[in-house]
């Protein structure tokens, strides 16, 4: 008998044990990640498709890891093994009350002012009591782990436990967007998880009983492990820290990328896999990267993005592996500093909590107080900046080199926005080198401040003053106009420039949604009640209007995104006219003659709009009583899906009279979406035409902008005006799957999108 070593000669069965509490820490790692993007999709179309959803969902799932990771810290209080064992069967079983997997509807509609508290509330009412439990069992089974094999070899490191926890999200991750959505609808996914959450309870049970009968001879439970001297609280501090900042990173990338493309599943789920991904390899015993080896990767990538994360290239695939690369080595960085900072094993659960602190501290900055600090998403580069402090701060006093290779970064990396200000007041020097080739002085110069950054990458302080410096200088030369008003709010962040076009009379003022140009309008008398850009009288747009119009003295018309009230401009006195918008924000600035004056000057009546997801509050309109309905949501440059599927086209066409018509505005950079919109309209039996607009290259820069649009209508009768203009074409039959509420598949409408539309 002994006390707490496993004698050489223990029955053979007790070796399957390291491998059993493996599958087990792997299944709930893959249940807890896969449910995440999971329970986001479901709520993403109750607030307008909106990039913040996922981050606040983030926010969410981390706090309920935090409550999970806390609940495996108290357990161990409890001396007995096999008690802790009968708890956590019970609350499994408890926690599956809440199943099978739905987004619960006890708070209503969400307040389009207060999103946030909405979406939150809601997602601890579905899921939180099945994830929290969940959360909790890697750190609980690694805990058991330690004291049932105490005195073998692999006891003393459990924590090579968490690479299995992590690998086991990793590929749940990576199988979400790449095989659960593409192939499976959201029902099939919801009852797909709630019967692998049954499975795993069973898993669990059957773990409990293996443990009991495997205990040490003659010995009722595995001994408590010896106490070791508590974690200061400097330490748990720079813990609590070095976790926070991945957090944030994972949340401002994913922020970033997501803007430009689409709030979607396989967007979200590149960073958290490779921040995972971190996590696996810092807690091997034999790490596939040593940290010298990413402390000089992570410098080369962290100074190559600082130099970009301002700019746009118009390269987005460069972009999004340049950004997603650093931050694969700054969060391998971080995880690594920590594994080699983890204490002993009867600390295990205290570490894995402040760990989990560390993530929610970084989510819930980015997610809660950035909006309310910033006006712009300045919390990505922030971090991308403050984590250089990360690295080795070095030895000794300073060197001469030191001291000048941060003069001579810190010099060049401000020299650009210089530069350009001299330009500025000298337009022929200006007129002499163009656009491109700015653009790229402007890159090369900051690449050779990226070089001194890097030079001095082992002095985290002179590191993080040059790349705070060309951070400042990037975002100043990439800020395209100087803008007089910025807001932000939960869907996105708002501004409106000032700039000239003589060919429009003068001053014109622009309004730009995240990344994307989203209206503009003419200041002199003359022009300021001609609608610009989209909602020019030469786009599908401007031709739908005016067409419905021509058919009779009055006209119902719904624009579903308001934007900067343009096609108010539209209204003739006799016209009903509704914007329904999910932003107050926008609402605000549009009606706000500061700005634009589309809805308080240009149109003819008074314009009503109606806030909240459009899905929602077009369904309490009246059917049959509009002649044209307008889809114009964009969340930056990104359309929110559930405006296009089949569900979404049949609420359109229920709201229109027999000959109305509704128009898809599809114009994007990135995704394919007009297959899939063609598939619904022909699925619900509804004639379709389709256009493509090319702005005129002798316009006026701001009257007009190329366009994409479908055109559909209940019957053939509607389209008929449409299809006599020659500019309005029927498109070849699909074989792309029309997308539904419970089914969407962007990635492939990014595939698509790359392949040229094929």
């Amino acid at each position: 008998m002994t006390d707490t070593t496993m004698p050489a000669s223990a029955p053979r069965g007790d070796a399957i044990t390291p491998a059993l509490f493996a599958v087990a820490i792997f299944t709930s790692a893959s249940l807890v990640f896969t449910v995440q993007p999971m329970a986001a999709k479901l709520i993403l179309p109750m607030l307008g498709g909106s990039p913040s959803v996922w981050n606040a969902s983030m926010v969410f799932f981390q706090t309920a890891l935090l409550v999970g990771y806390a609940y495996a810290h108290l357990m161990q209080r409890i001396r007995s093994l096999k008690a802790q064992a009968a708890i956590h069967l019970v609350l499994l079983l408890g926690a599956a009350l809440f199943l099978p997997l739905h987004v619960s509807g006890a708070l209503g509609e969400p307040d389009p002012a207060r999103p946030t508290i909405w979406l939150l509330t809601t997602l601890a009412l579905s899921i939180g009591a099945p994830f929290a439990i969940l959360s909790a069992t890697a750190p609980l089974l690694q805990a058991w782990y330690a004291r049932v094999r105490a005195g073998h070899a692999d006891g003393q490191n459990p924590y090579v436990l968490y690479a299995a926890s992590n690998l086991g999200s990793f590929l749940a991750l990576l199988a979400y967007p790449a095989l659960i959505e593409p192939l499976t609808t959201l029902s099939g996914q919801r009852l797909g998880w709630s019967s692998g959450y049954g499975l795993f309870v069973l898993m669990i049970l059957a773990l409990a009983v293996m443990v009991w009968r495997r205990r040490i001879q003659n010995q009722p439970e595995p001994a408590p492990l010896a106490v070791s001297p508590p974690i200061p609280w400097r330490e748990k501090g720079i813990l609590v820290l070095l976790a926070a900042a991945p957090s944030s990173l994972m949340l401002g990338v994913t922020a970033h990328l997501s803007t430009d493309v689409a709030s979607a599943p396989f967007l979200w789920v590149a960073p958290l896999a490779l921040y995972l991904l971190t996590f696996v390899i810092a807690f091997q015993n034999r790490p596939w990267l040593s940290l010298p080896t990413t402390l000089l990767l992570q410098a080369a990538f962290g100074v190559l993005v600082v130099s970009l994360v301002g700019l746009n290239t118009g390269e987005w695939l460069f972009l999004l592996l340049a950004h997603l690369t650093a931050f694969f080595f700054t969060a391998l960085m971080c995880h690594q500093r920590l594994a080699a900072r983890r204490p002993a094993p009867d600390r295990l659960t205290e570490f894995f909590l402040l760990l989990s602190l560390g993530g929610v501290v970084g989510g819930a900055f980015n997610a809660l107080l950035a909006p309310t600090l910033f006006n712009g998403v300045w919390e990505y580069p922030l971090v991308v900046v403050l984590v250089g402090l990360a690295r080795p701060w070095g030895e000794g006093t300073l060197s001469r080199r030191d001291i000048l290779i941060l003069v001579i970064g810190m010099a060049v990396a401000a020299a650009p926005p210089i530069i350009l200000e001299f330009m500025r007041y000298n337009p022929g020097f200006r007129d002499m080198v163009g656009e491109q080739s700015r653009l790229m002085m402007v890159q090369l110069i900051l690449g050779g401040a990226a070089i001194c950054a890097f030079l001095v990458r082992d002095r985290a302080v002179l590191f993080t003053i040059i790349i705070a410096v060309i951070t400042l200088s990037a975002h100043h030369v990439g800020r395209g106009y100087d803008w007089s008003l910025t807001e932000r709010s939960f869907f996105g962040v708002m501004r409106v420039a000032v700039t000239r076009d003589d060919g429009m009379g003068g001053d014109v003022h622009v309004l730009m949604h995240g990344t994307t140009l989203h209206g503009a309008q003419a200041r002199a008398p003359g022009f300021a009640c001609g609608p610009t850009m989209y909602y020019a009288p030469s786009t599908p747009l401007g031709q739908a209007a005016m067409r419905i119009q021509n058919r009779g003295p009055s006209a119902k018309i719904g624009v579903v995104g308001q934007g900067s009230g343009a096609m108010a401009a539209y209204k003739r006195a006799e016209d009903q006219m509704t914007f329904f918008e999910i932003d107050p924000m926008v609402d605000r600035v549009s009606r706000d003659p500061k700005w634009f004056t589309y809805i308080s000057n240009c149109a003819d009546g008074p314009v009503r709009t109606v806030l909240g997801d459009a899905r929602l509050t077009m369904a309490k309109e009246t059917p049959g009583t509009y002649d044209l309905l307008i889809i114009d949501a964009f969340s930056s440059d990104a359309v929110p899906t559930h405006l296009l599927t089949v569900e979404a086209i049949q609420g359109y066409l229920r709201l229109l009279k027999p000959t109305g018509v509704v128009v898809l505005h599809l114009s994007n950079r990135n995704l394919e979406i007009t297959l899939p919109s063609v598939a619904a309209a022909r699925r619900l039996g509804a004639a379709d035409l389709h256009q493509i607009y090319i702005e005129q290259p002798n316009a006026p820069e701001m009257a007009e902008a190329s366009t994409e649009a479908l055109a559909i209508s209940p019957t053939a009768e509607g389209l008929a005006d449409f299809k006599a203009d020659g500019r309005w074409r029927k498109l070849a039959p699909t074989e792309v799957r029309p997308w539904t509420d419970d089914y969407v598949n962007l990635f492939g409408a990014l595939v698509r999108s790359m392949r040229g539309g094929a």
